[in-house]
């Protein structure tokens, strides 16, 4: 009897452990989208020493800093404290200082993308689904210490009709930061986007004053987000005045003598920044 017992018990182990190999893996989880519905003020990027003989941590998992180099046009490079650079909106003539680990892309205008991207390039995110068009692209990479996902959104055609989820605004996770990249937005976002897209602590957004949405519809995405550090790219012909004018008292302005910045979770500013990095 006791052998029958435990023959049983070796069975349904077997049928379990077969029902757990064939799972599939759970999606990576989204702690921008996580903080924003759950606890919208927290922060939780810190360090506490190891209590004796727990191994310490690692140095790049002790930094908490994350480089934001404007590279020109919609090109961001954004280093990680782990070593890792991603470039947004790479359409390979604008050269970041390093090849980059991940790019992402849209199609828009050939300004923000390229079909021949560097071999040395890790991983390649378009914004668009070439296999199904109109349906839309998700992506979901974890590289190193960053997490890279993005939220599928329409474009303008040159014929000046909307071609479904022709465009995405990239988000990277990194070291607590929740940064995120508009794109080439050709229109307003629904209750559902922002749903989709969380808390952003750091928010790049085209500023040309029609090409992607007129200023004051940018306004509005902008003043809803209400990112720690706003990041205006995307500039042609309008001048940034025209763009900085739209906001009143509840966010500061500043125009930077440098093209990049260094920030982390504690050294977000309290209140709303505009920041116009040289090159804008």
């Amino acid at each position: 009897m006791m052998l029958k017992l435990v023959l049983s018990m070796m069975a349904l182990a077997a049928v379990a452990g077969s029902a757990v190999a064939q799972e599939a893996p759970r999606p990576q989880v989204s702690q921008c989208q996580l903080i924003a519905e759950k606890i919208p003020n927290v922060q939780y990027a810190n360090y506490t020493p190891p209590a004796s003989g727990v191994p310490a941590l690692t140095l790049a998992q002790v930094q908490e800093d994350v480089v934001i180099t404007f590279v020109g046009h919609s090109t961001f490079q954004i280093d990680t404290p782990g070593g890792i650079s991603i470039a947004t909106d790479f359409n390979g003539w604008l050269r970041t200082s390093r090849t980059p680990d991940v790019v992402t892309m849209n199609k828009a205008h050939s300004s923000h993308y390229t079909l021949n991207p560097d071999p040395g390039i890790g991983a390649v995110l378009q914004g668009w689904n070439e296999a199904e068009p109109g349906q839309p692209i998700q992506h979901r990479l974890v590289v190193g210490d960053a997490y890279v996902r993005n939220v599928s959104t329409d474009i303008r055609s040159w014929g000046g009709d909307m071609e479904a989820n022709g465009n995405s605004i990239f988000i990277i996770e990194v070291a607590g930061l929740c940064i995120g990249h508009l794109g080439h937005l050709h229109h307003e976002l629904t209750d559902t986007h922002y749903g989709e897209i969380g808390r952003l602590d750091i928010l790049m957004v085209p500023v040309d004053g029609g090409l992607t949405l007129g200023a004051d519809s940018m306004s509005r995405i902008v003043k809803r987000l209400r990112s720690a550090v706003v990041l205006p790219m995307h500039r042609r012909g309008p001048p940034i005045e025209t763009f900085l004018s739209m906001f009143g008292g509840e966010f500061d302005t500043q125009i930077s003598e440098n093209r990049g910045f260094t920030v982390s979770m504690r050294t977000l500013p309290k209140k709303p920044l505009i920041l116009v990095l040289q090159g804008v």
